[in-house]
């Protein structure tokens, strides 16, 4: 089959691309790994009609986000619910995680401001705070569960300069009915295969050839979005990369990621979302008169919470090691059974290999070579071609999509 344009990936950067493209008037083919749209956008729906939980992209990032023209009116996250922290396997307040301006949001909200001289780390931004003990240790782990990545390996002026330069506003918000009703919208009346992994591309300038497990297909041009990582693994070979660009690849890692739905015998007996400063679990929330608890964990505490859901089964069990991880922030758990696991094992997939991609040292730099296209006929988009420059969220990969989509439609004009 001959088309004009192969979109490898159909998460929110890949169909963003392809929607573009058709509404250009070009015929586009997204082909898809998995054997759903959406990519490291995963929803999961109760079974008995409850509130959807995000298994993957939390919620929507600003009011001028991209996503609210998509698939909006969106709602507002609301701030219901209590909000604890684990520290030193104990249950705290998650006041008490730092004072005086020491709370590690607070860190982060500095940080975001004054970064200091390039080339640091975050981790040595927040040395320079003088903190110590349980402040340093809340802080590192904060960082840790929004970057996936440890402030060690964290560049703080890449920190600073993707928050600056983000520009979709203030606010959380939710897609009602759920995440992937995003990727649905963008889908809509476009050619997308699932279950058709890309194993190699093929090209010279004007022609490309990709190569897949059920055959081969044609077109002028490829777009690329899946994750660096998956290239520099050997998960999609592509033909006379020039050496630069597959240098690039290795400098744009994914954090690692591990999110769970837990389905207990017992509801909630409330609302609360707990930050596990141990570095153990991540985020845990519960909602009241919901059997449901959500797990979002990155770093090395995706590790953990992959290792506690190793080996469980409706059907044996055990259930002993994910209880052990849920009582300390949410003790009502204590005597409960779990009768339901799901999850989104991002770190483990083959075709994400993590998370998202962090603002590691010369990320920027890297994200720019890797967003360039090659011979006017392979591109590139997803969230890591503006690593460094902007937040590796949902918005930044669709404005990645439809930017590719534009260079392709721009030299059809030419």
């Amino acid at each position: 089959m001959r088309t004009d344009v192969i979109v490898v990936g159909a998460g929110a950067a890949g169909l963003m691309c392809a929607r573009t493209l058709a509404d250009g008037g070009l015929r586009v083919a997204v082909l898809e790994a998995r054997w759903r749209i959406g990519g490291r956008i995963r929803t999961f729906r109760p079974r008995d009609g409850g509130p959807p939980l995000e298994l993957g992209a939390q919620v929507v990032h600003g009011s001028e986000s991209p996503v609210h023209r998509i698939a909006g009116p969106l709602a507002v996250v609301p701030r219901t619910g209590g909000a604890g922290a684990v520290s030193a396997g104990r249950a705290h307040d998650m006041a008490a995680l730092g004072r005086g301006g020491r709370a590690p949001w607070l860190l982060q909200h500095r940080l975001n401001r004054a970064p200091g001289a390039a080339g640091g780390s975050v981790a040595d931004w927040l040395a320079a705070q003088g903190l110590s003990g349980s402040e340093s240790s809340a802080a590192r782990e904060w960082f840790a569960q929004h970057w996936a990545v440890g402030p060690e390996r964290l560049d703080a002026y890449g920190v600073a300069a993707a928050h600056l330069g983000d520009g979709v506003g203030e606010g959380e918000y939710a897609v009602p009915g759920g995440f992937d009703r995003l990727p649905e919208r963008l889908a809509a009346g476009v050619d997308v295969r699932c279950g058709t992994p890309v194993r190699a591309v093929e090209w010279s300038p004007g022609r490309t050839l990709v190569r897949t497990d059920d055959g081969e297909l044609q077109a002028r041009a490829v777009v690329v979005t899946v994750p660096p990582a998956v290239v520099t693994a050997g998960g999609l070979k592509i033909a006379d990369l020039p050496t630069a660009k597959y240098r690039a690849a290795g400098r744009l890692p994914a954090g690692d990621a591990c999110c769970l739905v837990v389905t207990c015998s017992r509801p909630a007996p409330d609302s609360t979302v707990v930050f596990d400063a141990d570095g153990l679990r991540g985020f845990v929330s519960s909602r009241a008169g919901s059997p449901q608890v959500l797990v979002v964990a990155k770093s090395a505490a995706a590790a953990a919470v992959r290792k506690a859901a190793t080996g469980w089964n409706a059907a044996a069990g055990p259930d002993a090691e994910l209880l052990r991880l849920l009582q300390p922030a949410l003790p009502w758990t204590a005597g409960a059974r779990v009768t339901e696991v799901t999850v989104a094992d991002w770190g483990g997939s083959p075709w994400s290999l993590g998370a998202f991609t962090y603002a590691g040292p010369g990320a920027a730099a890297a994200a720019g070579t890797w967003a360039d296209p090659v011979g006017d006929t392979l591109f590139f988009a997803g969230e890591a071609t503006l690593a460094g420059h902007r937040l590796p969220w949902v918005h930044s990969a669709l404005d990645s999509g439809r930017h590719a989509a534009e260079q392709i439609l721009a030299g059809v004009r030419r």
